[in-house]
């Protein structure tokens, strides 16, 4: 056993604050959270949280329930990047039509692994399904790519805000 030559410190706060980014990033401008089709609001805080961490936007539906739900889940204390979703399909299509990839996380057979992700090069949207149901099938037909998260449990799959932060983790290059 060799002897411990330092003990591992915790990074300070102000250390910290410095080596992260100046300002918030601009709207819209490289990565795209949109659970369009939720079940449960506390997941929707949790990937609000993740989306602050890794400098995307989160596109959510208009649904009576979700900006309670984006409140009561904002830990951050401050205004968050958030863009309103009226019609899920209709958004998804403008997307791809301005040159957006649109990336689904789905059980697919087409898919590719997380760890087989590449990062984001370009203004991508990652598609978050229902979690009982996944992605609508009218929506996969507007996926350019469709991720899968492995799993050796049981369970089918992981909860939105689990699968997003981790797309989220790995297209942004943070993983």
């Amino acid at each position: 056993m060799t002897a411990r030559t330092g003990a591992i410190r915790p990074r300070p706060r102000r250390e910290l604050r410095r080596s992260r980014r100046r300002r918030r990033h601009s709207c819209w401008d490289h990565l795209i959270a949109a659970p369009l089709w939720p079940l449960h609001g506390a997941n929707l805080g949790t990937l609000l949280r993740t989306c602050d961490a890794v400098g995307a936007c989160l596109a959510v539906p208009r649904f009576r329930w979700v900006p309670e739900a984006l409140e009561k889940g904002n830990t951050l204390r401050h205004p968050s990047c958030v863009h309103w979703v009226n019609d899920p399909l209709g958004w998804l299509a403008r997307q791809r039509e301005d040159g957006t990839r649109v990336v689904g996380v789905e059980l697919a057979d087409e898919a590719v692994r997380l760890a087989d992700l590449p990062p984001a090069r370009q203004r991508t949207v990652a598609v978050l399904g229902h979690e009982q149901y996944g992605i609508p099938p009218d929506a996969l037909d507007l996926l350019d790519q469709a991720v899968e998260i492995p799993m050796v449990g049981t369970g089918h799959s992981l909860n939105v805000a689990v699968a997003g932060s981790l797309v989220l983790y790995k297209l942004a290059g943070l993983l």
